[in-house]
Formats: structure tokens, C-alpha cells, sequence
């Protein structure tokens, strides 16, 4: 049970704190330079973790099997941290911006599931997907 419950956990307090950074990155500071900054912290952090887990003799080895999604992966993270930001700056309510991000993220990666990987869409979805929709036009009227 712990194995299901603990990353999903990381990703509720990762999620808070990020939201909460992003949404407090000062309106005058170039979006790129402050990013530029996160990365170059984020790059020692797991720099400094993926060294300590891997024997230092592995460390070419390990990175040898890396592929094209770790490329794809760093520029769409650059995409999704500068739509936060711009969002925010935009007016964007800390509590609203990244649930409507969510629902319409969950909603896109129903219809991912089923085209890229063969999932079935059931009625159950549908129905969801449908409140949600509901749900956005609620949230975006007030």
C-alpha cells in the first residue's frame, strides 16, 4: 500500500510548494531568468542524488540509456513552468489556475490513454469528463 501511496503523496507536496513558488515569482523578474535559475538548482540537486544512488563506475553506464524522452521531457517542463507563471501574472487565482489546468489535463490524457496506448474509454469516463467540463464552466464564471 505504501509503494502506491507515497508518490502520490510527494506529488501533492511538490505540487503545493511549486504552485506556491510559482505563484509568488516576482512580476519584474525576466520568466527565463528565474527559470534559468531553477533548472541550475534542480540540475545540482538531482546531480548531486543520481551520484550518491549510482556507483561512481556506473555513472556513464547509466546515463548510456537515456533516450529521447529525457530531451522531449526538459523542454516540455520548460513549457509547462512558463504557462504557471504567465498564468499567475495574468490574474490568475493560485486556487483556480492549476485545478482548471488539471481537469483539462485529465480530460486530454483520457484520449491520450485510448490513442496512444489502447485504453478503453468507458461510460464512467464519459460521464466524468462531462462534469468536469460542468465544473469548468462553474469555476470560470465566478
Amino acid at each position: 500500500m505504501w509503494e502506491m501511496l507515497w508518490p502520490i503523496l510527494l506529488i501533492l507536496l511538490s505540487n503545493t510548494v511549486y504552485n506556491i513558488c510559482t505563484k509568488s515569482t516576482p512580476g519584474n523578474v525576466n520568466a527565463f531568468g528565474a527559470l534559468m535559475i531553477t533548472y541550475a538548482v534542480a540540475t545540482i540537486f538531482t546531480a548531486v542524488i543520481f551520484v550518491f544512488l549510482v556507483k561512481p563506475e556506473n555513472v556513464f553506464i547509466e546515463l548510456s540509456h537515456v533516450n529521447w524522452t529525457s530531451v522531449v521531457l526538459g523542454m516540455v517542463i520548460v513549457g509547462l513552468e512558463l504557462g504557471y507563471i504567465f498564468a499567475y501574472r495574468a490574474g490568475w487565482k493560485v486556487s483556480s489556475a492549476s485545478l482548471v489546468a488539471n481537469i483539462g489535463l485529465a480530460i486530454v490524457l483520457i484520449f491520450v490513454g485510448a490513442v496512444l496506448y489502447g485504453e478503453n474509454i468507458t461510460l464512467k469516463q464519459v460521464m466524468g469528463i462531462l462534469i468536469c467540463c460542468v465544473g469548468l464552466f462553474l469555476i470560470n464564471m465566478g
